[in-house]
């Protein structure tokens, strides 16, 4: 659905992407349906196609797959030098990985692309984030604070194994730069070797009625930077493209 966006936009092979279908029969692997025992039918299919998404997302950088189980705090257990991210949404299962040596984390979310219900802004929006939202024209206003939601929900997964935490909607602000298919997160708290202040530079698109953005963390070291130290990570993920 987004492959050819993700893939596009990396040089060379450093970013493994996948998706599944929920439905369509994927199995799990040894370790992998111990922390779903009791889980609904539903959530067992949709959590079996996040991790062939994953899976053919290993597959995609000539790696081996592995079975990928779930910690006690639910977020994926990934391989040793692996960062990784999966995504779900009414279905559809994306996933993206990469080798630790290349990036520090890697946060991916699907959502539809519908505006945010207002009675919802003030638990997600922060007061740049509502500034921000006041520039734009008034009947967008609701579809780019779902782009803003979006944006917090992949940042937090990429930040999440640096520090365990779990934090609120105003750990950091979001200013989206829609023309050129981007955003920048703004730390408001620590996060591992992220210090307040940080800036990190996302991918955003919507096709298809849906919004996919993707967080992919700099190694220690690039964090801040409009260019990035390593020429492979200049951009991150994605090239400037409108859809």
């Amino acid at each position: 659905m987004f492959g050819d966006l993700i893939e596009a936009g990396w040089r060379g092979s450093m970013l493994g992407y996948g998706e599944a279908r929920v439905g369509d029969g994927h199995d799990f692997w040894p370790g992998e349906s111990r922390a779903l025992a009791r889980a609904t039918p539903a959530r067992q299919a949709e959590f079996a196609a996040g991790r062939a998404a994953a899976r053919q997302a290993f597959r995609a950088i000539g790696m081996v797959p592995y079975a990928i189980p779930m910690g006690a705090d639910r977020a994926p257990v990934w391989p040793n030098g692996i960062v990784g991210s999966i995504t779900h949404h009414e279905g559809r299962c994306m996933a993206v990985i990469a080798r630790r040596s290349v990036l520090a984390g890697l946060g991916l979310d699907l959502a539809a692309l519908d505006p945010l219900a207002e009675d919802l802004w003030p638990a997600v929006l922060t007061e740049v984030d509502r500034n921000w939202l006041s520039m734009q024209e008034k009947s967008l206003r609701g579809g780019y604070a779902q782009v803003i939601f979006s944006a917090k929900e992949a940042t937090y997964k990429a930040l999440y194994p640096q520090s365990r935490r779990v934090v609120g909607f105003d750990a950091m602000d979001i200013v989206p730069d829609l023309a050129r298919n981007r955003f920048t997160a703004v730390l408001r708290i620590p996060f591992g070797p992220y210090p307040a202040g940080s800036s990190l530079l996302g991918q955003v698109f919507c096709r298809d009625g849906l919004i996919c953005t993707l967080m992919a963390l700099p190694i220690s070291g690039e964090c801040g930077g409009i260019v990035a130290k390593n020429a492979e990570l200049e951009m991150q993920c994605f090239q400037p493209e409108t859809v």
